[in-house]
């Protein structure tokens, strides 16, 4: 927590403390040790009372709601069965949007092929390079965003 402070930032941090709190110093931080214990125990004590009434081990980490459902309440086979349906709606969501990816990467490259092959030779583009333009100064990935024929 204090990896950040330095041996002065500390020190004045204690003398700041000291201000403060007097000759009552060590009293506050035995005060707050003590809540700090307290606190810790609390946390035990309700994982373990837990874990009593659920017949398991549980940890504090295993508290968050999906964990704690997953691995208390559905058993390995519940938890398959629950995922087949899904897992097969997802890999053949994933092959329709590769598909999808793949035409798209095919329709860009025709349209750049069609736009330079439609530029006169010796157009310079927008970037003075004198490829991937169109002949009205567009560059080409700019230009096929828009079909001129479609309208």
């Amino acid at each position: 927590m204090f990896e950040n402070l330095n041996v002065w930032e500390v020190g004045g941090l204690l003398i700041v403390a000291l201000l403060i709190f007097g000759d009552r110093l060590p009293h506050a931080i035995g005060e707050g040790l003590r809540m700090l214990r307290n606190l810790r125990n609390m946390a035990r004590n309700a994982t373990g009372d837990l874990s009593r009434e659920l017949g398991t081990d549980i940890q504090l980490e295993d508290l968050h709601p999906k964990t704690f459902i997953r691995k208390h309440l559905l058993s390995e086979e519940d938890e398959e069965a629950l995922r087949k349906p899904l897992q097969s709606v997802y890999n053949d969501l994933r092959s329709d949007i590769e598909g999808v990816h793949g035409e798209l990467k095919d329709v860009a490259a025709a349209t750049d092929l069609r736009s330079t092959a439609a530029r006169p030779v010796g157009v310079a583009d927008s970037t003075g390079s004198g490829s991937g333009g169109t002949a009205s100064g567009v560059p080409a990935a700019r230009a096929a965003q828009f079909d001129i024929d479609a309208t």
